[in-house]
């Protein structure tokens, strides 16, 4: 069985069968406080199905930089722990199959989230490929939300407040089927933090 986590936008959990179809799934529209209720979500959806978890898809966003640290760590640490694989996910491709899949989208679209800040992640697919995989044609960008209609165009607009972990573990099992890799360990951070590492002090003379 797959577990799934996605910490981009809200806290979306889901553990799924192999063949796609959903176990369980739990999931907090708050777009802060992952820290608090990722842990509480786990236990709702793991239930008996702890030991019986084989792979772990992480969603790697784009999103904030602390709340994607948060769920790609549970992924990890929980990955670890049990000595199985951590596939890493863009959050897009997500939304994405939803969007195919589940409401008919058809053609080219593009899936827009919350940067904030006045800005907006954006992703434009097209249909599913041979494997079941969502096809990138424009790859993500931050754009101010002021001048994400004149970006975008003709381009259909899917604007998206929470992701299904159980699409996203989907898309995860297809990718590992196919032999196919769709991110690397690094998350597609919005923008850094704005804390920083303090420099050296400066030596004061006597």
């Amino acid at each position: 069985m797959i577990l799934a986590v996605d910490t981009s936008l809200g806290t979306a959990v889901a553990v799924v069968d192999p063949d796609g179809s959903s176990w369980s799934e739990a999931a907090a529209v708050d777009p802060l406080g992952h820290a608090e209720v990722i842990g509480d979500l786990l236990v709702q959806v793991l239930d008996d199905t702890d030991d019986a978890i084989s792979l772990v898809v992480a969603g790697m966003g784009p999103g904030p930089f602390t709340g994607l640290r948060i769920g790609i760590a549970t992924s990890r640490a929980f990955a670890l722990g049990r000595g199985i694989p951590v596939v890493p996910v863009p959050s897009h491709y997500a939304a994405a199959l939803t969007a195919i899949e589940s409401d008919g989208v058809d053609g080219p679209f593009a899936v827009v989230t919350d940067a904030r800040r006045r800005e907006v992640a954006i992703t434009v697919f097209d249909g599913t490929d041979d494997d079941g995989i969502p096809k990138v044609v424009a790859e993500t960008l931050l754009v101010p939300q002021a001048e994400s209609d004149a970006h975008l165009g003709s381009i259909r607009r899917l604007d998206v407040a929470s992701l299904s972990a159980v699409d996203l573990a989907k898309v995860g099992a297809r990718a590992v089927a196919a032999g196919r890799e769709l991110g690397d360990s690094e998350p597609l951070y919005l923008r850094q933090p704005d804390v920083r590492v303090p420099g050296v002090p400066k030596r004061v003379g006597s």
